[in-house]
């Protein structure tokens, strides 16, 4: 996915665009740019942002607003910012924008930098399985995140030719409900893919605009497409199948693309929807997984 047209550079953005705290920090990150590494993690859970920077060699700075907690450090000779974003697409639609604007504006005058600055973001997060196979305990690396929220239906962009043709494909597939909104899709970054996807299952991930009825649960409330889950597991296009569902993927790959940034998601499988299992306690595996994500990203 890429933009369609961005700011020019050394355009002055107004306040009421990029608004900012008093002491100059981004308004909901409430960071600087100095406290951001080029190489960033995002995890969903705030507590989860502890389990990772406890790894780090040294943690330099130690930020905190509302559910966005960031922590940055060293690992080795290289530095890693490690971001709790809270849950769903809404909140990555601020943590990308804030993100790029820690790098890509002068935040003194508003200013967009004419000289851009690539971000590589991997998002550790936890995940339902659509396939059956794909165990609790499982890790599963996001080829594709399918977006079944409204997000990047607000951007100005446009797909590759092939995340076009894979979601030409989806939409004759799937025979999606006319009164939901169109799904868009949008790839991960190819390096990052192939590092972290090697040996472990990889496909699309179906982002979610909720828990329950927008992932086909049925709890009090009963979910209005019945067979949603059904229709994503059936799907098949040159290999790839539509392997979990979560909340974040797809804004993080869409607005990655937009803003020019790299970025992958890793999840660890905590259920099963297919075949009605669910991982208890799953901190186990979320440490594995934090694990393998952290000695792959040092390589």
């Amino acid at each position: 996915m890429d933009a369609i047209a961005l700011q020019e550079p050394g355009t002055v953005l107004e306040a009421s665009e990029l608004p900012l705290n008093p002491d100059g920090s981004v308004y909901h990150l409430a960071m600087h740019p100095d406290q951001l590494a080029d190489r960033v993690f995002v995890v969903g859970d705030p507590g989860r942002v502890q389990r990772v920077s406890a790894r780090f060699d040294a943690v330099e700075h130690r930020v905190s607003n509302r559910e966005f907690v960031c922590h940055t450090g060293r690992l080795g000779d290289r530095s890693f910012s490690v971001l709790a974003t809270g849950i769903g697409t809404d909140n990555i639609d601020i943590v990308l924008n804030e993100l790029d604007a820690l790098v890509n504006v002068d935040l003194t005058t508003r200013t967009v930098k004419r000289d851009h600055r690539s971000l590589r973001i991997v998002r550790m997060g936890t995940t339902g399985a659509l396939q059956p196979g794909i165990a609790p305990g499982d890790l599963v690396v996001s080829a594709h995140g399918l977006g079944l929220d409204n997000v990047l239906h607000y951007y100005a962009y446009e797909n590759s030719p092939a995340e076009l043709r894979l979601w030409q494909a989806l939409m004759a597939g799937l025979g999606w409900p006319d009164h939901l909104p169109t799904p868009y899709l949008a790839a991960a970054d190819k390096d990052l893919l192939a590092l972290y996807g090697r040996d472990h299952h990889t496909g699309i991930t179906a982002t979610a605009g909720g828990f329950y009825g927008p992932q086909g649960r049925n709890v009090r409330a009963l979910a209005g497409v019945p067979d949603l889950n059904e229709r994503l597991a059936e799907f098949e296009h040159e290999g790839l199948r539509v392997t979990n569902f979560e909340m974040e993927t797809s804004a993080l790959y869409g607005l990655s693309g937009i803003l020019g940034h790299a970025a992958c998601t890793v999840c660890t499988v905590v259920a099963n929807r297919a075949e009605g299992t669910f991982l208890e306690d799953h901190h186990a595996a979320v440490e594995a997984m934090i694990d393998e994500v952290l000695d792959r990203s040092t390589i």
